[in-house]
C-alpha cells in the first residue's frame, strides 16, 4: 500500500513538473525531464527500502556495536569534522591563484553571504528569533562606512569596527523593542524594520543621496598596499569569515551558547531555570547585527558603491533561505547553504529561461526530503 502510494506521488509530481517546464523547454525536453524524475524517484525509493531492510540494519547495528565497544567512535567523528573543516580552509586558501576573476568574484560573494548567514544563524538558528529584517543591519553597516569614507576620509580598517558597532547598536534597540514578542509578531516587526531602513536610505537625499547611492567609497589599504584585485578581496572575505566562525563557535560551546539554545527550545523553562532571557535575546540580536554590519562594510569597500536596492526585504529572505537550507542552528550548515545558494544559480545561468524554475524545484524537493536542512538537527552547532 505504501509502495503504491509513493509510486503514485512520484508519477503525479513528475508529470506536474513536466507540465510546468513544457512552455520553456519544449515537448522533447519536458518528456526527458519527466523520465529522469520518475527514474530518480523510484531509484531513491529502492535505495531507501534497501537501507531499511532487516539484513542491512542488522549489519549496521553489528558494526556500530563493535565500534562502540572500542570507544573510538566519538573521537573519530570529532576528528573527521575538524579534518574536514581544516581541509576546506586549506582548499579555499590554495585554490584562488588557479581561478580567473569571474570565479573569484563568485566565491567572494559566496564568502560574503556565508558571513551574513553565520550572523543571522545566531538569532534565528541558535536563539529561535525569526528575524526578517536582517538586511537592514547589512545596509546600516554599508552606509555607515560609505558616509565615513566619502565625507570624513575614515580608512577601511577603522570603518570595520565602527560599521559593526553602529549596526550592533541598532540591533540592541530592535532587541529591546521586540523583547516581549515572538513568532509571527516578531517577524512582522523585523519586516517593518527593514522596510523603514530601506525607505530612509532611499528618500533621505541630503545624507544617503537617495536611489542614486554613494560612489567612490574607499578601499582597504595595508602599509601602502591597496586592495583592488578580486583575489585581494577574496582573501579578505575569507579572513573575515574564518575569524567570525571561530568566535561564534567558541560562543556556542560556552555557557552563553547553551543559554541561547535553551531559549530556542523553551523560553519559559529557560527563564525558570535562571537564564536571563532578556539579556540573552538582546545579545543575540546585537551580535548578529554586528556581524551584518561588518559584512556591509566589506560590501561597500569591495564595490566602492552602495544603493538602497542592495538592502531590501528580498535580501533578508535570501539570507534566511541560506540558513534554513543549511540547517537551523548549524554553524557549518549556514556556510554550506550560503555557498549552494550563491554558486548553483551561477551554474544554471546557461539555462537562461528556466534556471530559476529548476532552482526553485530543487529547494522545494529539499524541504520535502530533509526539512531540517542539509546539516541541521535538533542540537546542531
Amino acid at each position: 500500500m505504501i509502495i503504491a502510494s509513493y509510486t503514485k506521488t512520484v508519477l503525479i509530481g513528475s508529470f506536474w513538473c513536466g507540465l510546468l517546464v513544457l512552455p520553456f523547454m519544449g515537448f522533447t525536453k519536458a518528456v526527458f525531464l519527466i523520465a529522469i524524475l520518475i527514474g530518480g524517484g523510484l531509484f531513491f525509493h529502492t535505495i531507501l527500502r534497501l537501507c531499511r531492510s532487516a539484513t542491512v540494519m542488522n549489519a549496521v547495528w553489528a558494526v556500530s556495536r563493535c565500534v562502540g565497544s572500542l570507544k573510538i567512535a566519538p573521537r573519530w567523528i570529532s576528528f573527521g569534522a575538524y579534518l574536514g573543516a581544516y581541509l576546506g580552509v586549506v582548499l579555499l586558501l590554495v585554490m584562488p591563484p588557479f581561478l580567473n576573476n569571474y570565479y573569484l568574484d563568485i566565491l567572494t560573494l559566496a564568502l560574503l553571504y556565508a558571513l551574513l548567514a553565520v550572523g543571522l544563524n545566531v538569532a534565528v538558528g541558535l536563539t529561535g528569533l525569526l528575524d526578517l529584517g536582517y538586511a537592514g543591519f547589512y545596509g546600516i553597516g554599508a552606509y555607515t562606512y560609505a558616509l565615513l569614507s566619502t565625507r570624513m576620509g575614515i580608512p577601511f580598517w577603522l570603518g570595520v569596527p565602527l560599521g559593526g558597532m553602529v549596526a550592533a547598536f541598532f540591533g540592541l534597540i530592535l532587541g529591546v523593542v521586540t523583547l516581549r514578542l515572538r513568532g509571527d509578531y516578531l517577524a512582522i516587526v523585523t519586516l517593518g524594520f527593514v522596510q523603514i531602513v530601506y525607505l530612509i536610505l532611499n528618500n533621505w537625499d541630503t545624507v544617503t543621496n537617495g536611489p542614486n547611492g554613494i560612489l567612490q567609497i574607499g578601499q582597504p589599504v595595508v602599509w601602502g598596499f591597496s586592495f583592488r584585485q578580486p583575489i585581494h578581496f577574496y582573501y579578505l572575505a575569507l579572513f573575515f569569515l574564518v575569524s567570525t566562525v571561530l568566535i561564534i563557535y567558541r560562543i556556542t560551546q560556552s555557557q552563553i551558547g547553551r543559554a541561547l539554545c535553551a531559549i530556542r527550545e523553551d523560553g519559559v523553562a529557560a527563564e525558570a531555570m535562571g537564564i536571563d532571557t532578556t539579556r540573552m535575546k538582546i545579545l543575540a540580536f546585537s551580535l548578529g547585527a554586528g556581524i551584518a554590519g561588518v559584512a556591509g562594510v566589506f560590501f561597500a569597500a569591495k564595490y566602492t558603491f552602495v544603493s538602497p536596492e542592495s538592502f531590501n526585504f528580498f535580501e533578508s529572505v535570501r539570507i534566511l533561505t541560506m540558513v534554513v537550507l543549511g540547517g537551523m542552528g548549524s554553524l557549518f550548515g549556514a556556510i554550506l547553504g550560503a555557498f549552494l545558494l550563491t554558486i548553483l544559480p551561477e551554474m544554471l545561468r546557461g539555462l537562461d529561461l528556466y534556471r530559476m524554475l529548476i532552482f526553485g524545484a530543487v529547494l522545494v524537493l529539499m524541504m520535502i526530503v530533509r526539512p531540517q536542512g542539509l546539516l541541521g538537527n535538533k542540537n546542531a552547532v
